[in-house]
């Protein structure tokens, strides 16, 4: 799996960063998402789709490799 953000559409809301940590975090600053892992392995996949539907503004897409 590869994931890709729209960084233009993140709103700050954090929910990525409950579901998947180890994939997800947030910008010190602004509060956007940072990307720490854009091909994590399949044991991340369900928190990376709770990530994915959970975000409010649909700023997370999961491509499949």
């Amino acid at each position: 799996m590869r994931i890709e953000i729209d960084q233009d559409l993140c709103c700050s809301a954090g929910a990525c960063v409950l579901e998947a940590p180890d994939v997800f975090d947030q910008d010190d600053e602004d509060g956007t998402v940072v990307l720490l892992d854009a091909t994590p392995d399949e044991g991340q996949r369900d928190a990376v789709e709770q990530a994915r539907v959970r975000c409010p503004v649909r700023a997370i897409a999961v491509h499949e490799n």
